[in-house]
């Protein structure tokens, strides 16, 4: 059994660079595109909103062309600076830049003769679109920081989830480059639009967690297949993915021999009563609020405006003491001020001298304790 298991963990990881799950329409069609394609030694753009596969589709490109045994490299444009990302697609030379100790070779250069994937490529600064263009026009770059022109030969593949075209109007993309990235463009669908498709993938994502645990999969109830397939997914395959695993591991652990039920818990791990929560900045209360677009120029102001203000400016600070506890340095933190400028605002109203202007009010609860400093 342990040697089953271990053959079959091997199994699932090669498959994954082979095979696509997926049975409905929209996804055959995906598929069919990316067989039609792939043997091209062409550029080929990906779209589709996050966690829809797109980077599973560039490994499928990749080894279906004639470059199956080059290096397949990967890149995340949005993962890095301007500088950095140019320095890592393109390399730098000794001393290009703060911490540039020694020469880098770039992704370009590692992915001579094989593909380069560049996700979020609508990410990429105008510098680095302009260095793209050329390597594609004539597989020409230099180093950050060099002079030397070098050479390399590679399958670009780009992807992203952004409107390209409308972002060449806004002038935010280059045109040029869009038209060279897209020598094709592959369009995957969001899981929502692929029925009966969730079920497989969970099936197989839950598998692949029952492996890792060396134990048998029981399947999932069919109530929990309805469910799933009812769900919208918005984060697609990946967050489905997630779901699954999580869901089998939690029934597995409990129950290992019972059919797998849907559980909503397992959609957002971060559900629970005691997930600390967020300090925000007290809100002023709805009738203190005004809209300066509605506010004309010939609308004199209130004459009690001045005490409207006050009031609100202290019921401010009441509300960030109670939450602080009386600390000021935290009150000041809460409402976004400098402990000195919050001080200033004590002062200015007489906190804590003056009964008539601050402090709680009738029927109110008392801050407990003398308000402290830092």
């Amino acid at each position: 059994m342990d040697l089953f298991i271990v053959f079959s963990y091997f199994d699932e990881m090669i498959s994954d660079n082979t095979q696509l799950i997926g049975e409905a329409p929209a996804w055959l069609s995906a598929q069919e595109h990316v067989s039609r394609v792939a043997p091209l030694d062409r550029p080929i753009l990906v779209i589709g909103e996050r966690g829809t596969g797109k980077e599973l589709i560039g490994e499928r490109l990749h080894f279906l062309s004639k470059r199956w045994d080059g290096p397949f490299i990967k890149v995340n444009c949005a993962a890095l600076s301007e500088t950095l990302l140019d320095s890592e697609l393109f390399g730098h030379e000794r001393g290009a830049f703060t911490g540039a100790t020694e020469m880098r070779r770039g992704r370009f250069e590692l992915a001579d003769g094989g593909t380069i994937f560049l996700d979020e490529i609508a990410t990429a600064s105008a510098q680095v679109q302009e260095k793209l263009l050329r390597v594609i026009e004539y597989g020409e770059f230099q180093r950050v920081g060099g002079s030397k022109v070098l050479t390399t030969n590679v399958r670009i593949i780009a992807a992203t989830n952004a409107d390209l075209p409308s972002m060449v109007e806004r002038g935010e993309f280059r045109a040029d480059l869009l038209d060279r990235l897209a020598f094709d463009v592959i369009t995957l669908p969001p899981l929502r639009a692929r029925p009966g498709d969730a079920s497989l993938l969970a099936d197989h994502f839950a598998r692949r967690m029952a492996i890792e645990m060396a134990q048998d999969f029981p399947g999932f109830a069919p109530s929990a297949v309805a469910a799933m397939e009812a769900h919208d997914w918005p984060g697609n395959v990946r967050e489905l993915r997630n779901f699954a695993q999580r869901l089998a591991h939690r029934s597995m652990m409990l129950s290992p021999d019972e059919p797998v039920l849907f559980d909503q818990s397992a959609l957002d791990p971060f559900d629970s009563p005691w997930r600390p929560k967020s300090r925000r900045t007290p809100k002023a209360p709805p009738a203190l609020k005004a809209d300066p677009a509605r506010i004309r120029q010939d609308e004199t102001i209130p004459a009690d405006f001045p005490s409207q203000v006050a009031a609100f400016e202290m019921q401010l600070i009441d509300e960030a003491l109670s939450l602080s506890e009386g600390h000021q340095g935290k009150a000041a933190d809460f409402l976004g001020l400098t402990y000195h400028q919050f001080r200033g605002l004590l002062k200015k109203h007489d906190y804590g001298k003056n009964p008539g202007k601050a402090g709680p009010q009738s029927g109110e609860t008392p801050l407990k304790g003398p308000i402290r400093g830092l």
